[in-house]
């Protein structure tokens, strides 16, 4: 086994890349373990903000995180691929082959050992088997996905503008399929984002008049995981926005012109969004034995060791996790992943010194919802009095606050507060919107 403990964390989301720099930051300067983390990026992003860079109000270009650098400044390995299957029986994670945009292999299929292999990829949009959504529908699961919706939206925008013809029903008009906190967020952005194209010069084109924004959802309410209050001041803002809500209503076919529902309306739109659900990827059912439910989520101990694997862990959605509720798991939410990287910080040392490991215990610190610059709502979670409403400004500064919290992790309290100056200098010369 050598002398360094071989660590491989896969998956460079908030948990994995929180867990990399801490563990990085412990034990790889002091040479006393290798860390190495694996992702098939080569960039980071939190994924609560990609609804923003879909939108155009965030340029990920200026709030990403570059996986080797931080892989230089926090004394861990990085190594860029894509996990293909594992060995148990060798301890080897298998990466399959990257290749460049023109289809040529620039690194080979790789084995790499490990002692202790911690799987924290994430999860992707669940399409639940439904026609038409993976041929016709866009996704919000990758930087590169919601960088691609930015752009079509951008370009329709232009060819409406410059067209001589009349703008068609539904040419413009957006379908939102999902309303938790992804898919409500993204609305309320749009609303803001064409507003201000048009501001910028696209002035044949009427929002009002030419763009129509749905959310479908299959449940009685919005934000269903959230509680009533959050789901109907919510609800509030996106009706003043003019986007019209459907509930208890079901998609069951996506086709080149729009969305069918189970009541029979069909819904004319040329962008169709989805967001409903969530799963692990598909690699991960039947992993090399390890157990899995039926969204491919590996099955974990509260230690979050895999149920048939002491040396393999998992964490965030990617791993089903059971709560202190009898017969749920986990929420697969960001503040979920911080906490299980913070925890297994603390296990990795009992698991080099022997002791027992400690359980996780999922800690609800509440859930705010924004709205693009119109509203914030959501709850606080207090020790001594339960639960608080907040809106407004209260609200839009914690939302910040959980993102700075966030980049705290990764560069530390000074860097992240620097990063936050900049941004703010940047505000009087950068459009509100991305334009290109």
């Amino acid at each position: 086994m050598g002398d360094k403990h071989r660590v491989i964390i896969v998956g460079g989301g908030a948990g994995g890349l929180e867990l990399a720099t801490k563990l990085g930051n412990r034990y790889g300067k002091r040479g006393s373990a290798q860390i190495t983390l694996i992702d098939k990026s080569r960039t980071h992003i939190w994924k609560p903000l990609l609804h923003e860079v879909a939108a155009g109000t965030l340029d990920s270009a200026e709030d990403e995180l570059e996986y080797l650098a931080q892989a230089r400044w926090h004394h861990f390995r990085f190594r860029l691929g894509k996990m293909l299957g594992l060995d148990r029986d060798k301890k080897e994670v298998l990466l399959a082959p990257t290749y460049n945009n023109e289809g040529q292999v620039i690194i080979p299929e790789r084995r790499f050992p490990y002692d202790t292999l911690i799987i924290a990829v994430g999860s992707l949009s669940n399409d639940f088997g439904i026609k038409g959504v993976d041929r016709h529908c866009l996704f919000l699961d990758s930087t590169e996905q919601a960088e691609r919706f930015q752009q079509k939206l951008l370009d329709s925008m232009l060819y409406a503008h410059t067209c001589t013809k009349p703008i068609e029903k539904g040419q413009l008009d957006v379908v939102i399929v999902g309303a938790g906190a992804t898919g409500v967020e993204l609305a309320a952005q749009l609303h803001h984002v064409t507003r201000q194209l048009a501001a910028y010069g696209l002035d044949t084109i009427d929002p009002s008049q030419h763009i129509k924004l749905h959310i479908i959802e299959a449940g009685p309410r919005i934000l269903q995981a959230l509680p009533e209050r959050i789901s109907n001041a919510a609800l509030e803002e996106l009706h003043r926005l003019g986007v019209t809500v459907h509930v208890n209503e079901r998609v069951i076919e996506v086709t080149e012109h729009g969305v069918q529902t189970s009541s029979g309306e069909f819904i004319p739109a040329h962008f169709k969004v989805w967001a409903a659900g969530i799963k692990a990827p598909e690699f991960i059912k039947d992993l090399a034995g390890l157990e899995s439910n039926q969204i491919n989520q590996l099955v974990v101990e509260p230690t979050l060791q895999t149920t048939r694997d002491d040396s393999i862990f998992a964490l965030g959605d990617c791993a089903a996790c059971p709560s202190s509720e009898p017969g749920r798991n986990v929420p697969p939410r960001a503040q979920s992943a911080h906490q299980q990287a913070s925890l297994m910080v603390k296990n990795f040392k009992r698991r080099l010194l022997g002791r027992k490991l400690l359980n996780y215990q999922y800690r609800d610190y509440g859930s705010l919802i924004a709205m693009g610059k119109y509203s914030t709502v959501g709850s606080l979670m207090g020790n001594l009095a339960g639960s608080y409403f907040v809106s407004g400004y209260t609200a839009r500064v914690v939302y910040l606050s959980l993102y700075k919290m966030h980049q705290a992790a990764l560069y530390g309290w000074p860097r992240a507060i620097l990063i936050s100056l900049l941004h703010f200098l940047r505000r009087g010369v950068d459009p509100q919107i991305k334009l290109h």
